[in-house]
């Protein structure tokens, strides 16, 4: 910044320079901000330092830097606190001097004192994410990765360390630039404090556009190899002491990382395969314990070579994805598990974020639930946009400088939190309508209380209310406590329907008791909805029903024959299929063997 004028040839306040942060800063009244630069000058300097509102007219917060030229003749760190004195959504940061001369400022940052955890993130965005309670967070993206050209590909080693320090790199295949603040370590520290699982995939010697020679792959795999030891090495290793200079002594609880991202779909897939064993062999060699994942889909056909899990994206409109929900049925139950990492309802069916792309989502994930034998994790993808720099329709989570809201997408994950770690239940539904409606059905125990419930999701895609029967077997009489079970209900008047800031409530779920909770209860599917029906019970019997042992050969009413590997869903369709004429109700299903199912009615 080269200053002309001096004293009192210089207007009003001095001259200088500001920045809008992210369109905008959110400055609240009575908060406290943290601003930090590094500045240096030949001559001595008298900067003023302040929040105005978005034309620099009004001050929110002020304060003056002084310093001799022989302190700020090399790189200086200057750091001051600032308490607003009004709010204002749209603010900006100033420098500003009357004294003439030139001086260089880099590395500037102003952050609000009460971030998670001190950790940086918004408090409001880190609870959306919270408050989801996600098992695992993979990060750091997918495209971003690689960049369109390896060299705008996101290397962890430039993004740990003091802040200052990092160089920062242009994100290609987005088109921003990114100072890495959010780096690896701040990845691993957001699982840390979501109590989630670290899944990190990592750059493996491919863009998007092109790769890296194979004589050079081996600097990429010990990348990889140091990244490892980053996150869970010892403090005294050469790389866990770094993690360790970054007051995080204890090692990271990274269980798995990704091999790329997408390469086996941009390339020849013997490329890919080619640079994937490298990095497979020495991460198995060095780091047993680690899981490793492929990103070539083995949905329908053998992957050929080890993983421990293989990654799968999927984005289509709302129909399709509702009828990929028999996608995994036939999916081999010998082979890696899947990892859904990637999936949504894209264009027109979902506008920025609709409750028709809810929908169709919904029917997806009910078919991941039945297949949860061989489906191991699965994300909804991307997470955040800021409103003003949208690249990707829908997102989960919206937000801009001050405000936060959910699309109907983020809601439908409200439905499926119970999931992880519940037993799966047979389901039998049984339609004379047309509408496309799918269920499911799990059992689980509240964390909080310990109280024991069965939860019954449907999900109604068409556009005519359906009347349902739900019965349970196996339960004992008034084993349900009809007073605490609770229905909720996502819809909307038009399936197209999305939240906003203005009305960031339009499209969220609503809870109210269920009447008739039973056993046996009659209940009206409403058009275009995500519905659940939680049973709380009295206590915790579920007899034969949710036993897997007693699919035994002694309890068959039928074993039906199998040409290949029989699977559970498999053998439940065909038990059903059997019965179907028949006033048996299926009570269970299992695989005896590779080649014959077990039918048990009742």
């Amino acid at each position: 910044m080269e200053v002309l004028c001096d004293g009192d040839t210089c207007p009003v306040g001095g001259v200088g320079v500001y920045n809008p942060g992210f369109w905008g800063m959110d400055i609240k009244q009575g908060k406290i901000y943290k601003i930090v630069f590094y500045l240096r000058s030949l001559t001595s300097v008298n900067i003023s330092v302040s929040l105005t509102n978005s034309d620099g007219l009004r001050t929110l917060a002020i304060t003056n830097l002084i310093a001799s030229a022989r302190y700020v003749s090399n790189w200086t760190k200057m750091e001051t606190l600032l308490e607003a004195e009004e709010t204002n959504p749209n603010a900006r940061l100033q420098l500003k001097t009357s004294k003439k001369g030139v001086m260089w400022i880099d590395q500037v940052s102003a952050i609000p004192l009460d971030t998670h955890k001190g950790h940086g993130f918004r408090n409001d965005l880190y609870e959306m994410i919270a408050n989801i309670k996600p098992r695992f967070l993979r990060f750091p993206g997918g495209n971003f990765v690689g960049g369109d050209l390896l060299r705008n590909a996101f290397r962890w080693k430039d993004t740990v360390g003091p802040w200052e320090e990092r160089p920062g790199h242009f994100n290609d295949a987005w088109n921003y630039w990114t100072d890495d603040g959010l780096g690896y370590f701040e990845f691993l520290q957001l699982s840390e404090d979501l109590g989630a699982l670290p899944i990190w995939v990592f750059n493996n010697g491919m863009s998007n556009l092109g790769q890296e020679k194979a004589s050079n792959v081996s600097l990429f795999v010990q990348e990889a190899l140091d990244g490892i030891e980053f996150a869970i090495g010892d403090p005294s290793s050469k790389w866990g002491s770094v993690r360790a200079a970054m007051r995080h002594p204890k090692p990271f609880d990274l269980r798995y990382v990704a091999v790329g991202n997408e390469e086996c779909f941009s390339f020849e897939k013997t490329a890919y395969k080619e640079n994937y064993a490298k990095f497979y062999n020495a991460i198995k060699h060095y780091y047993p314990g680690i899981k490793v994942i492929s990103n070539c889909d083995e949905s329908m056909n053998q992957l050929g070579y080890p993983a421990d899990l293989y990654d799968f994206h999927l984005y289509t409109n709302a129909s399709d994805l509702f009828s990929n929900v028999h996608h995994f049925d036939h999916t081999s139950r010998s082979g890696p598990k899947v990892f859904v990492s990637e999936y949504a309802v894209v264009g027109e069916d979902a506008g920025t974020g609709s409750l028709l792309a809810a929908l169709g989502e919904a029917g997806f994930l009910i078919g991941l639930e039945r297949n949860s034998d061989v489906v191991a994790m699965v994300s909804y993808a991307p997470l955040f946009v800021n409103v003003h720099d949208r690249r990707w329709n829908p997102d989960a989570i919206v937000f801009n400088s001050y405000q936060v809201y959910g699309t109907p997408s983020y809601w439908l994950q409200h439905f499926f939190i119970d999931t992880s770690g519940a037993m799966l239940l047979n389901t039998t539904l049984l339609t004379n309508s047309s509408t496309p409606i799918l269920a499911s059905a799990i059992a689980q125990r509240n964390s909080n209380d310990g109280i024991r419930f069965l939860k019954v999701k449907v999900v109604n895609f068409g556009s005519n209310k359906v009347n349902l029967k739900i019965s349970v077997y196996g339960l004992e009489s008034n084993s349900i406590n009809s007073s605490r079970s609770m229905k909720t209900l996502l819809t909307s008047n038009n399936v197209m329907n999305e939240n906003s800031f203005k009305e960031p409530n339009k499209v969220v779920p609503r809870s109210s008791p269920l009447e008739n909770a039973g056993k046996d209860m009659e209940v009206v599917v409403s058009p275009h909805s995500i519905t659940s029906y939680d049973l709380m019970l009295e206590r915790y019997y579920l007899g034969t029903m949710f036993d897997e042992a007693q699919a035994k050969e002694d309890n068959c009413d039928s074993h039906l024959p199998f040409p290949g590997n029989c699977t559970k869903v498999q053998c439940l369709n065909a038990c059903m299929d059997k019965y179907k004429t028949s006033p048996k109700i299926i009570i269970n299903a299992g695989c005896e063997t590779n080649d014959k199912c077990c039918c048990i009615t009742g």
